[in-house]
C-alpha cells in the first residue's frame, strides 16, 4: 500500500486530499500545516509519497525538496500542489516528481496519483530484480 503524508496549510484542503487518498486505497501516514513540521514528520514516517502545497516550500524550494529526499531513506515521489499552472515547470525544476493544479477535478487528481502510485510500484519492482532494496539501500 501506498504511504502518503499530506502537507498543506488550509485544513480543509488536507481534508479533501485525505479522503482522495483514502479512496484511492492508499494510507495517510501523517499530515502538517508548515514546512518545519513536514520535514521533521517525514524523517519519522518515510512515506512513499509527499503532497505538499507549493505555498509551504521556503523561498529555496529545491533546496527543501533536497532534505526530503536526504531525511527519507525509501524513494519518495513528491506531488507538488498550486493553484498556478504556471508553476509546474518551476516545480520540476526544484526536484518535484509530478505537479498538480488546483484547479483540476478530483478525478484528474486520483489518476496524477494513482500514476505516482504505480511508478513507485515499478521502480520497486524494478530495484528487486536487481537485488536492491529501497528501504535499507542495500
Amino acid at each position: 500500500m501506498t504511504r502518503v503524508y499530506l502537507a498543506d496549510a488550509m485544513p480543509m484542503e488536507r481534508s479533501a486530499l485525505r479522503l482522495l487518498v483514502l479512496g484511492l486505497k492508499m494510507d495517510v501516514v501523517g499530515e502538517s500545516g508548515d514546512w518545519p513540521t513536514t520535514l521533521a514528520q517525514i524523517a519519522a514516517t518515510c512515506p512513499d509519497m509527499l503532497l505538499v502545497d507549493w505555498s509551504l516550500l521556503p523561498v529555496e524550494a529545491n533546496l527543501a525538496l533536497s532534505q526530503v529526499r536526504i531525511s527519507c531513506p525509501n524513494d519518495i515521489k513528491i506531488v507538488l500542489i498550486s493553484h498556478l499552472d504556471t508553476r509546474q515547470q518551476a516545480a520540476v525544476s526544484a526536484g518535484a516528481d509530478a505537479f498538480i493544479s488546483r484547479s483540476e477535478m478530483p478525478e484528474r487528481v486520483a489518476e496524477h496519483l494513482r500514476v505516482a502510485a504505480r511508478s513507485l510500484r515499478s521502480l520497486r519492482k524494478q530495484s528487486k530484480l536487481a537485488g536492491y532494496n529501497l528501504h535499507t539501500g542495500a
